[in-house]
């Protein structure tokens, strides 16, 4: 027990703790006869493997009248296999001294184990059941209902801005799928039938819509092998897979509404439509987002926290997404400070990056700052393999692992003004004040 316990620590500090990575990583990739495709990265310094799958699939690929089924599969595939008892699923990766999670967001679904590389096999199993002889019963469905019903109570009804996202996103979109959040409609899953679910999974979790990333301490010939093992003999689906074609119409003219909510403090959120990610233009937003707030020496924090005491907190977020997303702002004034005043000031910060370039020494610190942000979340085994995974699955090209950043250093500070005049308009947004449920009737 204590040589496991042992292990177990050794994984998570390795694979998410820091690890110098700045040369090339190198990897390699191929398809399986079934359409899988594979990519492996091999890095023998440490004894850690992180065997992940990503599906191509994600709240956007949905039914409109059933939504949430992404993540709701993101937990269903945790309940077993024919081959795996219900409630098995995590034993088997705690009692072999390794971690696992999923996440599920708009255009894709992610399963990693993160293991000591002697439980290589462990993995490639377990995600193998999971692709193919998952177990869609009543009794898991059920379960799931109500653990998604707890998480969205916990995450979004109770927590406070939980809601934000939802709450723009209905009024950002008024036609492509992104108009709702993954946790969907629970309403939705209530109505379900299990013939539905089954149609879900046999739709989308197939071979072909799957790409198995592993990274860690491994031999690439015996992972290949062990690969074509576990997941050669899984016969590919047996129908197209259908992928949304909707274009948002563009926005005309600002969107703004009031939302009172759980809260103590009251906040201001502006939305803006960007590009999609992969854009020039896209890389062009997130260099101005740490322009803006990427740091407290950051313009927006700096002069509404710091100067003007206009706010305790402000973001400037771009949600990066397939399809073409959004580039939020949000802001928290100070106790007893005025929201049209806060949303002015962060309107002035907007302007000045419209009318005036950044200086060369915002920008040198801005493009380092975006290096450093690049080198770091490729610097676990972790981060890798969701990272290959990544790129494959939205550009077909795995190598942007080591290319990417290129991309952000052509980024030209009359780049950063063109995007900012270009795209954070007040035709082009939404605007949300949160405000207090105790506000309401006054």
């Amino acid at each position: 027990m204590m040589k496991r316990l042992i292990i177990g620590s050794l994984c998570l500090l390795m694979a998410f703790g820091s690890i110098a990575q700045k040369k090339e990583i190198e990897f390699t990739e191929f398809d399986l006869d079934n359409g899988m495709h594979v990519i492996l990265h091999q890095d023998n310094s440490t004894p850690i493997v992180v065997v992940s799958v990503m599906y191509h699939v994600g709240s956007k690929n949905e039914n409109p009248e059933r939504t949430g089924f992404a993540h709701f599969f993101e937990h269903l595939l945790f309940e077993g296999s024919k081959n795996i008892e219900r409630g098995q699923f995590d034993k088997y990766i705690t009692n072999a001294g390794g971690v696992n999670n999923a996440n599920t967001s708009s255009d894709r679904t992610y399963y990693y184990e993160l293991l000591p590389s002697n439980q290589l096999k462990l993995g490639l199993w377990l995600e193998s059941e999971r692709l193919m002889h998952a177990q869609i019963q009543e009794i898991g469905v059920e379960t799931q209902r109500e653990v998604v019903k707890e998480e969205k109570r916990q995450r979004y009804d109770n927590q406070p801005y939980g809601t934000i996202l939802p709450e723009i996103m209905k009024r950002a979109y008024t036609e492509h799928p992104y108009r709702w959040t993954p946790i969907g409609s629970l309403d939705h899953l209530n109505a379900a039938s299990l013939d539905e679910f089954v149609e879900f999974y046999e739709t989308f979790y197939v071979p072909e819509n799957a790409t198995l990333s592993i990274a860690g301490d491994i031999e690439i010939e015996e992972a290949k092998k062990l690969i074509e093992d576990y997941f050669g003999p899984i016969p590919r689906g047996e129908q197209e897979i259908p992928r949304p074609d909707i274009v948002e119409p563009e926005q005309k003219e600002e969107v703004r509404d009031t939302i009172y909510d759980n809260i103590q403090l009251p906040a201001v959120i502006q939305a803006y439509h960007m590009p999609a990610q992969g854009t020039e233009d896209s890389y062009a937003l997130e260099m101005l987002s740490t322009a803006l707030s990427g740091g407290q020496s950051a313009r927006m924090y700096k002069s509404l926290v710091d100067e003007q005491q206009k706010a305790l907190q402000v973001a400037a977020i771009p949600f990066s997404s397939e399809d073409p997303g959004l580039y939020l702002l949000f802001g928290l004034p100070t106790i007893g400070g005025d929201l049209k005043e806060l949303e002015n000031a962060m309107d002035a910060e907007i302007q000045k990056v419209q009318e005036e370039l950044i200086s060369d020494q915002e920008f040198e610190k801005i493009r380092n700052q975006k290096e450093n942000d690049f080198i770091s979340g490729n610097s676990t085994m972790a981060g890798i393999a969701e990272s290959l995974a990544n790129y494959h699955v939205y550009y077909g090209d795995a190598d942007l692992i080591n290319k990417e950043i290129e991309r952000y250093m052509k980024v030209t500070k009359e780049d950063i003004r063109r995007v900012a005049k270009e795209y954070l308009t007040e035709d082009n947004r939404v605007v949300l004040y949160y405000l207090p449920k105790s506000q309401q009737n006054q």
